[in-house]
Protein backbone atom coordinates (compact mmCIF):
# COMPACT_ATOMS: atom_id res chain seq x y z
CA UNK A 1 0.00 0.00 0.00
CA UNK A 2 1.80 3.26 -1.33
CA UNK A 3 1.59 6.20 1.70
CA UNK A 4 0.67 9.06 0.40
CA UNK A 5 0.43 13.05 1.98
CA UNK A 6 -0.93 15.95 0.20
CA UNK A 7 0.47 19.68 1.17
CA UNK A 8 -2.33 22.23 0.39
CA UNK A 9 -5.81 22.14 1.34
CA UNK A 10 -7.32 25.21 -1.42
CA UNK A 11 -9.73 24.81 -4.10
CA UNK A 12 -7.34 22.47 -6.20
CA UNK A 13 -5.60 20.37 -3.24
CA UNK A 14 -9.21 19.45 -2.23
CA UNK A 15 -9.75 17.67 -5.57
CA UNK A 16 -6.19 16.01 -5.38
CA UNK A 17 -7.59 14.69 -1.90
CA UNK A 18 -11.00 13.63 -3.26
CA UNK A 19 -9.29 11.84 -5.94
CA UNK A 20 -6.76 10.32 -3.75
CA UNK A 21 -9.32 8.30 -1.89
CA UNK A 22 -10.48 6.57 -4.90
CA UNK A 23 -6.70 5.49 -6.11
CA UNK A 24 -6.66 1.54 -5.40
CA UNK A 25 -3.67 0.23 -3.14
CA UNK A 26 -3.22 4.11 -2.04
CA UNK A 27 -3.12 4.98 1.70
CA UNK A 28 -4.32 8.92 1.80
CA UNK A 29 -2.30 9.52 5.04
CA UNK A 30 -2.96 13.17 5.32
CA UNK A 31 -2.28 16.37 4.81
CA UNK A 32 -0.70 19.61 5.60
CA UNK A 33 -2.26 23.40 5.26
CA UNK A 34 -1.74 26.14 7.47
CA UNK A 35 -4.54 27.86 6.76
CA UNK A 36 -7.20 26.53 9.48
CA UNK A 37 -10.59 27.62 7.37
CA UNK A 38 -8.78 25.63 4.60
CA UNK A 39 -7.64 22.38 6.98
CA UNK A 40 -11.23 22.45 8.90
CA UNK A 41 -13.22 22.69 5.33
CA UNK A 42 -11.20 19.48 3.95
CA UNK A 43 -11.42 17.77 7.07
CA UNK A 44 -15.01 18.54 7.56
CA UNK A 45 -15.60 17.09 3.38
CA UNK A 46 -12.82 14.04 3.30
CA UNK A 47 -12.13 12.64 6.93
CA UNK A 48 -8.84 13.23 6.16
CA UNK A 49 -5.99 14.20 8.80
CA UNK A 50 -4.76 17.06 9.20
CA UNK A 51 -0.60 17.12 10.08
CA UNK A 52 0.46 20.18 11.45
CA UNK A 53 4.08 19.63 10.84
CA UNK A 54 5.58 19.63 7.40
CA UNK A 55 8.46 17.18 8.58
CA UNK A 56 5.96 14.55 10.35
CA UNK A 57 3.84 14.71 7.21
CA UNK A 58 6.85 13.96 4.88
CA UNK A 59 8.07 11.38 7.11
CA UNK A 60 4.96 9.43 7.46
CA UNK A 61 4.75 8.97 3.96
CA UNK A 62 6.31 7.24 0.59
CA UNK A 63 4.76 9.82 -1.73
CA UNK A 64 4.29 13.37 -1.39
CA UNK A 65 1.34 15.47 -4.02
CA UNK A 66 2.59 19.31 -3.83
CA UNK A 67 -0.78 21.45 -4.34
CA UNK A 68 0.60 24.24 -2.88
CA UNK A 69 0.64 28.18 -4.02
CA UNK A 70 3.12 27.64 -6.45
CA UNK A 71 5.88 30.49 -4.31
CA UNK A 72 5.96 27.37 -1.41
CA UNK A 73 6.78 24.70 -4.14
CA UNK A 74 10.21 24.65 -3.88
CA UNK A 75 10.59 24.70 -0.29
CA UNK A 76 8.40 22.17 0.60
CA UNK A 77 9.83 19.92 -2.68
CA UNK A 78 13.29 19.99 -1.45
CA UNK A 79 12.80 19.01 2.03
CA UNK A 80 10.68 15.87 0.36
CA UNK A 81 13.63 15.07 -1.92
CA UNK A 82 16.25 15.38 0.57
CA UNK A 83 14.26 12.52 2.84
CA UNK A 84 14.40 10.56 -0.75
CA UNK A 85 10.26 11.00 -1.10
CA UNK A 86 8.57 10.38 -4.89
CA UNK A 87 6.97 13.58 -5.42
CA UNK A 88 4.18 14.80 -7.70
CA UNK A 89 3.85 18.99 -7.85
CA UNK A 90 1.89 20.78 -9.57
CA UNK A 91 2.29 23.17 -12.24
CA UNK A 92 4.27 25.34 -12.56
CA UNK A 93 7.22 23.38 -11.12
CA UNK A 94 8.49 26.11 -9.35
CA UNK A 95 8.37 30.06 -8.58
CA UNK A 96 11.68 30.59 -10.17
CA UNK A 97 14.01 29.00 -13.06
CA UNK A 98 17.16 28.95 -10.50
CA UNK A 99 14.44 26.95 -7.93
CA UNK A 100 13.20 24.46 -10.84
CA UNK A 101 17.17 24.06 -12.37
CA UNK A 102 18.24 22.78 -8.80
CA UNK A 103 14.93 20.43 -8.05
CA UNK A 104 15.57 18.68 -11.41
CA UNK A 105 19.15 18.10 -9.89
CA UNK A 106 17.60 17.52 -6.41
CA UNK A 107 15.53 14.72 -7.90
CA UNK A 108 18.49 12.90 -9.99
CA UNK A 109 20.46 13.01 -7.00
CA UNK A 110 17.36 11.18 -4.76
CA UNK A 111 16.74 8.28 -7.83
CA UNK A 112 12.66 8.73 -6.93
CA UNK A 113 10.29 9.27 -8.89
CA UNK A 114 8.56 13.12 -10.03
CA UNK A 115 6.00 14.30 -11.70
CA UNK A 116 4.78 17.33 -12.56
CA UNK A 117 1.20 18.13 -12.70
CA UNK A 118 0.12 19.04 -16.61
CA UNK A 119 -3.10 17.57 -16.44
CA UNK A 120 -3.62 18.29 -20.15
CA UNK A 121 -1.47 15.77 -20.96
CA UNK A 122 -4.33 13.23 -19.47
CA UNK A 123 -7.23 14.76 -21.34
CA UNK A 124 -9.37 12.73 -23.24
CA UNK A 125 -9.27 14.48 -26.39
CA UNK A 126 -5.85 14.87 -26.57
CA UNK A 127 -5.60 10.89 -25.39
CA UNK A 128 -7.75 10.66 -28.69
CA UNK A 129 -5.01 11.56 -31.04
CA UNK A 130 -1.91 9.03 -29.65
CA UNK A 131 -2.21 6.77 -32.49
CA UNK A 132 -1.47 9.37 -34.98
CA UNK A 133 1.63 10.25 -36.31
CA UNK A 134 1.88 14.26 -35.40
CA UNK A 135 4.64 16.42 -37.16
CA UNK A 136 2.36 20.10 -36.82
CA UNK A 137 4.57 22.71 -38.44
CA UNK A 138 1.49 24.94 -37.05
CA UNK A 139 -0.31 24.92 -34.51
CA UNK A 140 -2.81 27.73 -32.90
CA UNK A 141 -4.48 27.51 -29.62
CA UNK A 142 -6.71 29.71 -27.75
CA UNK A 143 -7.01 29.26 -24.24
CA UNK A 144 -9.85 31.59 -22.42
CA UNK A 145 -11.12 31.57 -19.01
CA UNK A 146 -13.60 33.71 -17.36
CA UNK A 147 -12.31 36.24 -14.53
CA UNK A 148 -11.27 34.43 -11.19
CA UNK A 149 -9.06 36.11 -8.59
CA UNK A 150 -7.97 32.73 -7.77
CA UNK A 151 -4.36 32.09 -9.64
CA UNK A 152 -3.76 35.86 -10.17
CA UNK A 153 -0.93 36.16 -8.03
CA UNK A 154 1.36 34.99 -11.30
CA UNK A 155 0.83 36.43 -14.84
CA UNK A 156 -1.46 34.49 -17.17
CA UNK A 157 1.45 33.21 -19.18
CA UNK A 158 1.92 30.53 -15.71
CA UNK A 159 -1.62 30.02 -14.92
CA UNK A 160 -3.05 29.19 -18.14
CA UNK A 161 -0.85 29.30 -21.28
CA UNK A 162 2.14 27.14 -19.32
CA UNK A 163 -0.80 24.25 -20.16
CA UNK A 164 -0.78 24.94 -24.08
CA UNK A 165 3.08 25.62 -23.88
CA UNK A 166 3.97 22.22 -22.28
CA UNK A 167 1.58 20.60 -25.09
CA UNK A 168 3.07 22.44 -27.75
CA UNK A 169 6.67 21.26 -26.24
CA UNK A 170 5.15 17.54 -25.91
CA UNK A 171 4.68 17.24 -29.79
CA UNK A 172 7.15 19.21 -31.83
CA UNK A 173 10.69 17.86 -31.06
CA UNK A 174 12.78 20.43 -31.67
CA UNK A 175 14.66 23.34 -30.26
CA UNK A 176 12.81 26.58 -29.57
CA UNK A 177 14.88 29.27 -32.29
CA UNK A 178 13.12 32.62 -31.60
CA UNK A 179 10.39 33.63 -29.08
CA UNK A 180 7.95 37.35 -29.24
CA UNK A 181 5.34 37.97 -27.43
CA UNK A 182 3.25 40.76 -25.84
CA UNK A 183 0.29 40.67 -23.21
CA UNK A 184 -1.83 43.63 -20.77
CA UNK A 185 -2.63 43.74 -17.09
CA UNK A 186 -6.45 44.39 -17.29
CA UNK A 187 -7.95 43.73 -13.96
CA UNK A 188 -4.54 42.55 -12.15
CA UNK A 189 -1.13 43.33 -11.12
CA UNK A 190 -0.15 40.86 -13.73
CA UNK A 191 -0.71 40.10 -17.45
CA UNK A 192 -4.65 38.78 -17.95
CA UNK A 193 -4.07 38.87 -21.06
CA UNK A 194 -1.19 37.45 -23.30
CA UNK A 195 0.31 36.22 -27.01
CA UNK A 196 3.13 34.25 -27.83
CA UNK A 197 4.53 33.15 -30.88
CA UNK A 198 7.14 30.28 -30.89
CA UNK A 199 9.62 29.34 -33.40
CA UNK A 200 11.49 26.00 -33.30
CA UNK A 201 14.52 25.02 -35.73
CA UNK A 202 12.75 22.79 -37.26
CA UNK A 203 10.14 25.71 -39.21
CA UNK A 204 7.41 24.87 -36.75
CA UNK A 205 5.76 27.85 -35.21
CA UNK A 206 3.33 27.97 -32.22
CA UNK A 207 0.94 30.83 -31.79
CA UNK A 208 -0.87 31.00 -28.29
CA UNK A 209 -3.23 32.71 -26.60
CA UNK A 210 -4.33 32.64 -23.31
CA UNK A 211 -6.65 35.16 -21.17
CA UNK A 212 -8.44 34.94 -18.14
CA UNK A 213 -10.76 38.04 -18.81
CA UNK A 214 -13.02 36.42 -21.42
CA UNK A 215 -17.03 36.32 -21.61
CA UNK A 216 -16.18 32.49 -21.91
CA UNK A 217 -14.40 29.47 -21.65
CA UNK A 218 -12.33 28.08 -24.13
CA UNK A 219 -9.63 25.97 -24.33
CA UNK A 220 -8.89 24.75 -28.13
CA UNK A 221 -5.46 23.62 -30.22
CA UNK A 222 -5.47 23.03 -33.86
CA UNK A 223 -2.65 21.31 -35.38
CA UNK A 224 -1.36 21.94 -39.28
CA UNK A 225 1.01 19.39 -40.94
CA UNK A 226 1.70 18.52 -44.25
CA UNK A 227 -1.07 15.80 -44.62
CA UNK A 228 -3.67 16.86 -41.92
CA UNK A 229 -5.44 19.03 -40.00
CA UNK A 230 -6.05 18.13 -36.25
CA UNK A 231 -8.84 20.41 -34.15
CA UNK A 232 -8.28 19.62 -30.38
CA UNK A 233 -11.05 20.86 -28.14
CA UNK A 234 -9.51 20.35 -24.17
CA UNK A 235 -13.05 21.84 -22.49
CA UNK A 236 -15.64 19.98 -24.60
CA UNK A 237 -13.34 17.01 -24.83
CA UNK A 238 -13.72 16.83 -28.92
CA UNK A 239 -11.61 15.90 -31.55
CA UNK A 240 -11.61 16.12 -35.01
CA UNK A 241 -9.43 14.83 -37.72
CA UNK A 242 -9.15 15.82 -41.58
CA UNK A 243 -6.31 14.21 -43.38
CA UNK A 244 -6.15 14.52 -46.98
CA UNK A 245 -6.07 10.83 -49.11
CA UNK A 246 -4.66 9.87 -52.79
CA UNK A 247 -7.79 8.72 -54.81
CA UNK A 248 -8.58 5.74 -54.66
CA UNK A 249 -7.60 4.82 -51.07
CA UNK A 250 -10.44 3.04 -49.78
CA UNK A 251 -13.23 5.52 -48.23
CA UNK A 252 -14.91 5.84 -45.19
CA UNK A 253 -18.23 6.99 -44.47
CA UNK A 254 -17.51 10.58 -43.84
CA UNK A 255 -15.08 10.81 -47.13
CA UNK A 256 -15.63 13.16 -49.93
CA UNK A 257 -13.65 14.22 -53.45
CA UNK A 258 -12.02 16.98 -53.72
CA UNK A 259 -11.30 17.94 -57.33
CA UNK A 260 -7.46 20.18 -57.28
CA UNK A 261 -7.17 20.67 -60.96
CA UNK A 262 -5.20 19.28 -64.20
CA UNK A 263 -8.17 16.74 -63.81
CA UNK A 264 -6.84 15.02 -60.20
CA UNK A 265 -8.37 15.05 -57.30
CA UNK A 266 -7.93 13.89 -53.46
CA UNK A 267 -9.92 12.65 -50.99
CA UNK A 268 -10.95 14.67 -48.02
CA UNK A 269 -11.10 12.38 -45.21
CA UNK A 270 -12.93 13.48 -41.69
CA UNK A 271 -12.56 10.99 -38.78
CA UNK A 272 -13.93 11.85 -35.40
CA UNK A 273 -11.87 9.80 -32.64
CA UNK A 274 -13.66 7.94 -30.00
CA UNK A 275 -13.59 10.11 -26.84
CA UNK A 276 -12.87 7.58 -23.68
CA UNK A 277 -14.49 9.41 -20.77
CA UNK A 278 -12.21 9.55 -17.94
CA UNK A 279 -11.24 12.26 -14.80
CA UNK A 280 -7.80 13.67 -16.02
CA UNK A 281 -6.55 14.50 -12.35
CA UNK A 282 -7.46 10.36 -10.87
CA UNK A 283 -5.81 9.24 -14.32
CA UNK A 284 -2.33 11.35 -13.62
CA UNK A 285 -2.57 10.69 -10.14
CA UNK A 286 -2.66 7.22 -10.57
CA UNK A 287 -0.11 6.63 -13.31
CA UNK A 288 1.88 8.38 -10.70
CA UNK A 289 1.22 5.77 -7.85
CA UNK A 290 1.77 3.01 -10.59
CA UNK A 291 5.23 4.37 -12.06
CA UNK A 292 6.28 4.03 -8.22
CA UNK A 293 5.25 0.89 -7.85
CA UNK A 294 6.06 -0.40 -11.04
CA UNK A 295 9.11 1.57 -11.52
CA UNK A 296 8.19 2.75 -14.71
CA UNK A 297 9.23 6.47 -16.12
CA UNK A 298 6.51 9.40 -15.74
CA UNK A 299 4.92 10.72 -18.56
CA UNK A 300 5.87 14.08 -17.31
CA UNK A 301 8.49 14.53 -16.21
CA UNK A 302 10.31 17.28 -13.56
CA UNK A 303 12.46 18.05 -16.69
CA UNK A 304 9.58 18.36 -18.80
CA UNK A 305 7.84 20.59 -15.87
CA UNK A 306 11.54 22.64 -16.20
CA UNK A 307 11.42 22.75 -19.83
CA UNK A 308 8.19 24.30 -20.08
CA UNK A 309 8.54 26.76 -17.20
CA UNK A 310 11.76 27.70 -18.98
CA UNK A 311 9.87 28.54 -22.13
CA UNK A 312 6.97 30.21 -19.88
CA UNK A 313 9.52 32.51 -18.15
CA UNK A 314 11.15 33.74 -21.87
CA UNK A 315 7.42 34.27 -22.68
CA UNK A 316 7.46 36.83 -19.64
CA UNK A 317 10.78 37.80 -20.58
CA UNK A 318 9.86 39.30 -24.49
CA UNK A 319 6.50 40.40 -23.19
CA UNK A 320 8.06 42.84 -20.62
CA UNK A 321 10.66 43.88 -23.09
CA UNK A 322 8.07 44.38 -25.99
CA UNK A 323 6.15 46.66 -23.12
CA UNK A 324 8.87 48.28 -22.75
CA UNK A 325 9.41 49.61 -25.98
CA UNK A 326 5.94 50.53 -26.61
CA UNK A 327 5.57 52.52 -22.98
CA UNK A 328 2.64 49.92 -21.90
Amino acid sequence: MLKVGVFGAGHLGKIHIQQWKEVPDVELVGFFDPNDEQAASAIEKYQVTRFLSEQKLIEAVDAVDIVSPTISHYNIAKKCLLSGKHLFIEKPLAHTLEQGKELVTLVKEANVKCQVGHVERYNPAFLAVGDQLLQPMFIEAHRLAQFNPRGTDVSVILDLMIHDIDIVLCLVKSHVKRISASGVSVLSETADIANARIEFDNGCVANLTSSRISLKNMRKMRLFQRDAYIGIDFLDKKTEIIRMKEDGEQNGIMDFPLEIGNGERRIISVQNPAILPSNAIRAELSEFAAAIKNDRPVRVSVYDGFQAMDVAHQILKKMSLHNEMHNV
